[in-house]
């Protein structure tokens, strides 16, 4: 048919069709529809449509659960004492990112000019987030800089900071110090992002809004629909203390 033709419920035909049809998951659903929807936005622009078939589209997003170490997990990993050396720097790397929350391509990219002296008199690594274009700055925690000295490379012609390794080799590796360590929970780099999230910071009080800026986030509302239920559950434990002391 005729693009001007194309109406709402042929989106919703389309969606239903990647459903059955394709058997296509519900966020992938959500990303085919996104570039679909973005091709309209042209459409539109360029006077080939007149009316958004979009308008009344609301996705439905699935929240996936996500997974993280917690504090006891976290702590058994970072005392183990593997026989290996590639596997214990996989450990160390992956635990630096737990205390710094960088993603894969920035780790990989982390070198001497990323890491600042800031206004404080601590150090901080300052670089661009390659997913959002946005400046971040993360301050490096304790066990960070310590994990950092550990893992630098001592080649000062080297510009890199970490060692350099494929995601998935990395990712492989993770599964590997999972089961030696007795860590039942499927590990990927990205686990060490969500566990600098909670473990590191909403459980240790940080205002979501910190995190949401250390974690280079575009919008709050972002964090929020990724960590909600962790920030409810803290307010939860803060008013069941505050009821205590009142009672």
């Amino acid at each position: 048919f005729l693009l001007k033709e194309l109406r709402y419920s042929f989106i919703t035909d389309f969606e239903f069709y990647l459903k059955t049809e394709k058997k296509f998951q519900p966020n992938t659903i959500i990303k085919t529809i996104q570039r679909f929807r973005r091709v309209i936005k042209v459409a539109i622009a360029q006077e080939y449509l007149f009316k958004d078939p979009f308008i009344l589209y609301k996705p439905q997003k699935q929240k996936k659960e996500i997974i993280y170490l917690n504090q006891g997990e976290l702590k058994k990993l970072e005392n183990y004492n593997f026989s290996q050396k590639r596997i214990e720097r996989v450990r160390d790397m992956f635990v630096f990112c737990c205390y710094t929350g960088l993603a894969y391509n920035e780790m990989n990219e982390l070198s001497r000019k990323h890491i600042i002296e800031e206004f404080d008199n601590n150090l901080w690594i300052k670089m661009t987030r390659k997913k959002t274009n946005k400046t971040i700055s993360i301050p490096l925690l304790p066990r960070a800089l310590e994990l950092l000295k550990k893992l630098e490379n001592t080649n000062e012609e080297q510009e890199k900071l970490l060692p350099k390794i494929s995601n998935q080799r990395f990712n492989s590796y993770l599964k590997e110090i999972a089961f030696i360590v007795g860590i039942d929970k499927l590990l990927t780099h990205h686990t060490a992002r969500k566990t600098f999230a909670t473990t590191v910071l909403l459980y240790n009080d940080v205002p979501i809004e910190i995190v949401s800026k250390l974690l280079g986030h575009s919008k709050i509302t972002m964090t929020q629909e990724h960590y909600g239920k962790i920030v409810n559950t803290k307010v939860s434990e803060h008013i069941n203390r505050l009821s205590s002391k009142l009672k």
